[in-house]
């Protein structure tokens, strides 16, 4: 067993060195669209809407960085992953970045060789039980059927859990959150483990969501954010600040309803609007990119605020408080480098 995971880990890693070689600024230039790996269906992350179009938190991130470069959002080819099939999928170079409720991790970010842009959501991971079931706390799980999702941090930190609370479990192995929510539904494990905001997407999906509780105990820190590969950095840097800009334009005030008037001209008074925006300096020149470069993808998608208020926050059937995604100026850990 260990050494398929140690061949694994390696040949990940070698299909990454080789496909990080090409450039991927120019290959998506050149092909005139971004291949962004996301997840095979979790409501208000990544999911296909009646029409067929993807939505979600996730997406808009894709979104974001096909704006940034190709001036258009709908220049993004979206390509479901499972969590067996999401690093293989980027090491390869089938997917151009992978924006997937996927966790920063010292053996992802090092043995898998990739890259994380940063973080777009402080998660934590946590347990749904039906009401009926009648536990109040993850602590009286022992001897639970637990459905959790291969090829993730979620199994490891269950059984971390389990041992450190001297408590027994049988896992239900699960491929998707579809296939987990399916067996959940169906009686066949007594919990369902996952992030907490993927327990809530999945809980908003359901015929009767008051049916389902989430327990109140968070049992790990779940930094979700994109990633690239290792050894492009110029790619890497494109996503990152991509995914920084989204954040500072709504520390600033910057959205989608004033981004166009904002980037007609420079304002002695707001210097980081001007450098953010491309009315000033030479960011965008220095990433590769149009001057506008921020601006077009924040009139296209929104900026942080409006992305988790449209797609996952209190309003909508998520029903997500900011909590530790608030902005640093009001508590939370979100927080960018200034763009200077």
């Amino acid at each position: 067993m260990k050494k398929s995971v140690i061949f694994g880990a390696l040949t990940v890693a070698g299909l990454a060195a080789g496909a990080a070689a090409a450039g991927t600024l120019d290959d998506v230039k050149a092909r005139g669209k971004l291949n962004c790996g996301v997840s095979t269906g979790l409501v208000g992350f990544a999911a296909p809407d009646a029409n067929g179009v993807w939505q979600g938190f996730d997406v808009s991130v894709c979104r974001a960085v096909a704006t940034a470069v190709l001036g258009d959002p709908t220049l993004v080819e979206f390509v479901p992953t499972t969590g067996k099939t999401r690093f293989t999928a980027l090491a390869s170079g089938e997917i151009d970045m992978l924006s997937r409720v996927t966790t920063w991790t010292l053996s992802r970010d090092v043995d898998l060789k990739f890259d994380f842009a940063g973080v777009a959501y402080y998660d934590g991971q946590g347990f749904m039980v039906p009401k009926a079931l009648g536990v109040a706390s993850a602590k009286e799980l022992d001897g639970a059927t637990v459905c959790v999702q291969t090829g993730t941090t979620t199994e490891l930190n269950l059984a971390d859990f389990f041992r450190a609370n001297n408590i027994s479990y049988e896992p239900v192995p699960v491929e998707t959150n579809a296939e987990g929510q399916q067996q959940y539904l169906a009686g066949a494990c007594d919990t369902y483990t996952t992030d907490a905001s993927g327990l809530a997407a999945t809980r908003a999906a359901f015929e009767n969501p008051g049916d389902h509780i989430l327990l109140p105990e968070i049992i790990s820190k779940e930094p979700l954010g994109p990633l690239v590969r290792h050894g492009d950095n110029e790619w890497g840097d494109i996503v990152r600040w991509t995914l920084n800009a989204l954040i500072t334009a709504e520390e600033l005030g910057i959205t989608t309803a004033n981004v166009a008037s904002l980037s007609e001209s420079s304002n002695p008074d707001t210097p980081e609007i001007n450098r953010l925006l491309g009315t000033e300096g030479t960011l965008g020149e220095m990433l590769g990119l149009e001057a506008n470069w921020a601006g077009t993808a924040i009139a296209a998608v929104g900026n942080y605020g409006e992305i988790f208020a449209k797609n996952i926050g209190e309003e909508t059937p998520v029903a997500l408080a900011r909590g530790l995604n608030a902005q640093w100026t009001d508590g939370g850990l979100l927080y960018s480098p200034p763009f200077r």
